[in-house]
């Protein structure tokens, strides 16, 4: 296409890193808009894409977090069309963005068959965490068209169910809307305009949701529940101490909602969870919550020895 510069946008910083790292490998210049505040909560995989040789521009406006950021980035585009190419980071925007997004991710669904297949495992249910969407179009995709497993996507149920205190849009209180190029079911006021929203994950606190996973929800294939912060932190111990696995913050989400439809089924049929995410890169978030003491000394012994060997 003849563009050297790529742009995208990102919230828990994943799609970031992915970015960054492409275009490191093809000698792309790249710039990556992020909120203020997912900067400082996801800073390590803002160091990450810097090594890469991103350019990561922090986003001052609004909440501060991924909608501005999306904001941001189609500014960019819509001045620099000729030489700059956007990757959109999840199954939202105008068309043919959801489209792409879910064919590219619909790699994770497709590896799913493959190895249930391998591991004749009697599948009931897929579960996934959904903020935008990418991870779990992509896990669902090779189910769509069939009426089993049950897919299952779990929301932000954040810290309680007032305004701003979560970002569930298919199991809340989400209305049709109009938003970034997009018809969908979006947190919007009476006048129409987007409500703010919390998660304690980064990627989770976006306030609309893809169109295919709105129309998918509203026909009954897809189900969607929530996930509190507090469930999605004692999913992510519990997995860490019974698996030896470490959920990114978004992903525990879904191996919450996991925990309590696993007790629906036999332990012979398999339960199906999409984790889509590492959670070192929350490891500023989850060390707070869970070990604040130990954490915050930390904290402040590496500051007092920046500053000596200064």
């Amino acid at each position: 296409m003849g563009k050297k510069r790529v742009i995208a946008e990102t919230g828990a910083g994943q799609h970031g890193v992915a970015t960054a790292s492409a275009c490191a490998k093809l000698s792309l210049d790249c710039v990556i808009y992020m909120g203020e505040v997912d900067i400082a909560r996801q800073r390590p995989n803002v160091f990450c894409m810097e090594m890469f040789g991103a350019e990561v521009r922090s986003v001052k406006s609004g909440s501060r977090t991924l909608k501005d950021a999306v904001n941001e980035a189609m500014r960019d585009w819509a001045w620099n069309p000729l030489d700059t190419y956007y990757i959109l980071g999840s199954v939202l925007g105008p068309s043919p963005f959801p489209d792409m997004v879910r064919e590219f991710q619909s790699v994770i669904g497709r590896e799913v068959v493959m190895q249930a297949e391998e591991e004749s495992l009697d599948v009931k249910a897929l579960i996934a965490c959904v903020g935008g969407g990418s991870n779990a179009m992509g896990f669902f995709s090779p189910f769509l068209e069939k009426d089993t497993p049950r897919l299952i996507g779990v929301e932000a149920g954040g810290r309680g169910r007032g305004a701003g205190e979560h970002a569930a849009r298919m199991s809340g209180e989400g209305k049709e809307g109009i938003v970034q190029g997009y018809k969908s079911r979006f947190l919007l006021d009476n006048d129409g305009q987007v409500l703010p929203t919390h998660s304690i994950s980064a990627g989770l606190d976006y306030p609309g949701i893809g169109p295919q996973l709105a129309m998918l929800g509203e026909s009954g294939r897809i189900e969607f529940t929530s996930a509190t912060d507090m469930e999605a932190l004692e999913a992510l111990k519990l997995f860490a101490r019974e698996e030896g696995l470490l959920f990114a913050l978004e992903s525990a989400h879904a191996a919450s909602a996991a925990l309590k439809i696993a007790k629906e089924y036999k332990k012979s049929e398999a339960v199906i969870v999409n984790m889509s995410g590492r959670g070192d890169k929350d490891i500023f978030i989850s060390a707070m919550e869970l070990d604040r003491k130990n954490w915050s000394g930390f904290l402040e012994s590496e500051i007092k020895r920046g500053a000596a060997v200064k």
